[in-house]
């Protein structure tokens, strides 16, 4: 028996007393949970560290390990969905990953995956991680209300994703190729070299002579104004990307989402500045490490009900 259920004004059908396996696969985490279509929401949210320099098999072991927690009773999931960052092949589901994860270069996950988890191949559905979180906060977090809304993702990498009245769009007006920013010529050099956790550390060093972590930076911002300078710094780059290559997009908001996120407080205001002309409304993720489960859920339904999905393009070339 299926029941209907909305998903941002789509009406689709799912099976209501199935599951859905969904992971988000980040350069130093991996996060999973269960995503339940009749409700449309994620339980059982685990997420543990990992090296994206590891074996195909530790990298395998990581998801069954949280498969088997979130999944009670070895309970085999009516499907699964992946996100994970280019450069990918969502389609065939093989990475073209060389600055991380390079054991996984070239061998289709799809298959196996579904060795691994007990799922039929057809039933494994991969998509990219920035436009997972975007589907995320469109669905329950910050996103949801705006019909022209962007999604960015803030860490080593730079992931972004762009949306109309709830769909993905990776083409058309304003729209960067493939709906990505982070390799588009910027400054002399790429997006990402400008605004990332590496870009935080440079501007550091430049105000203290001190290489840090960024999450050591944030912790001395209360006691060390140059760490509060570095992201005030870090907020007026932002604010100047976000302007120059999502502003001819003309969305309402951008929600920004990713590690660095977490310490928004110490460099959204100086961000906002440089996009007061054009009233594009900053916003801190709602839903945290949920989003990319909740939208990776959301994209497996809209896929098995039919609903059209835009063509991801494959990014092959690397960014390292």
């Amino acid at each position: 028996m299926y029941t209907g259920i909305v998903i941002k004004g789509i009406r689709v059908s799912a099976k209501p007393n199935g599951h859905v396996l969904v992971f988000d696969v980040g350069g130093s985490h991996v996060a999973a949970g269960v995503f339940g279509p009749g409700d449309v929401s994620v339980a059982a949210f685990h997420s543990v560290p990992v090296s994206s320099d590891g074996t195909v098999s530790e990298f395998l072991g990581t998801l069954a390990s949280l498969a088997k927690v979130a999944l009670h009773d070895h309970v085999s999931p009516i499907g699964v969905c992946v996100a994970i960052p280019n450069p990918f092949d969502y389609a065939r589901g093989i990475s073209y990953m060389e600055h991380k994860y390079r054991h996984l270069h070239g061998l289709d996950l799809r298959l196996m995956l579904s060795k691994v988890l007990l799922c039929d191949p057809g039933e494994i559905q991969f998509l990219n991680d920035a436009t997972a979180f975007l589907m995320g906060e469109i669905q329950q977090g910050a996103a949801t209300g705006a019909d022209r809304v962007v999604g960015i993702t803030l860490g080593t990498g730079l992931g972004s994703a762009f949306a109309i009245q709830g769909r993905i769009v990776i083409s058309g007006p304003g729209v960067p190729p493939g709906g990505e920013i982070w390799d588009l010529p910027y400054k002399n050099t790429i997006v990402e070299d400008f605004v990332s956790s590496l870009a935080i550390q440079r501007l550091y060093k430049e105000n203290t002579s001190t290489w840090a972590e960024v999450q050591d930076i944030a912790n001395a911002s209360a006691k060390s104004a140059a760490a509060r300078r570095t992201f005030e710094q870090f907020g007026s780059r932002l604010g100047a990307v976000v302007r120059d290559t999502c502003g001819a997009f003309g969305p309402q908001r951008v929600i920004l989402g990713g590690g660095i996120a977490r310490a928004a407080a110490l460099f959204q205001p100086s961000a906002q500045k440089e996009l007061a002309a054009l009233g594009i409304e900053l916003r801190v993720s709602k839903l945290g490490e949920r989003a990319a489960l909740l939208g990776a859920g959301v994209n497996w339904i809209q896929i098995h009900n039919g609903v059209s999905q835009p063509r991801e393009k494959t990014r092959a070339p690397d960014r390292a």
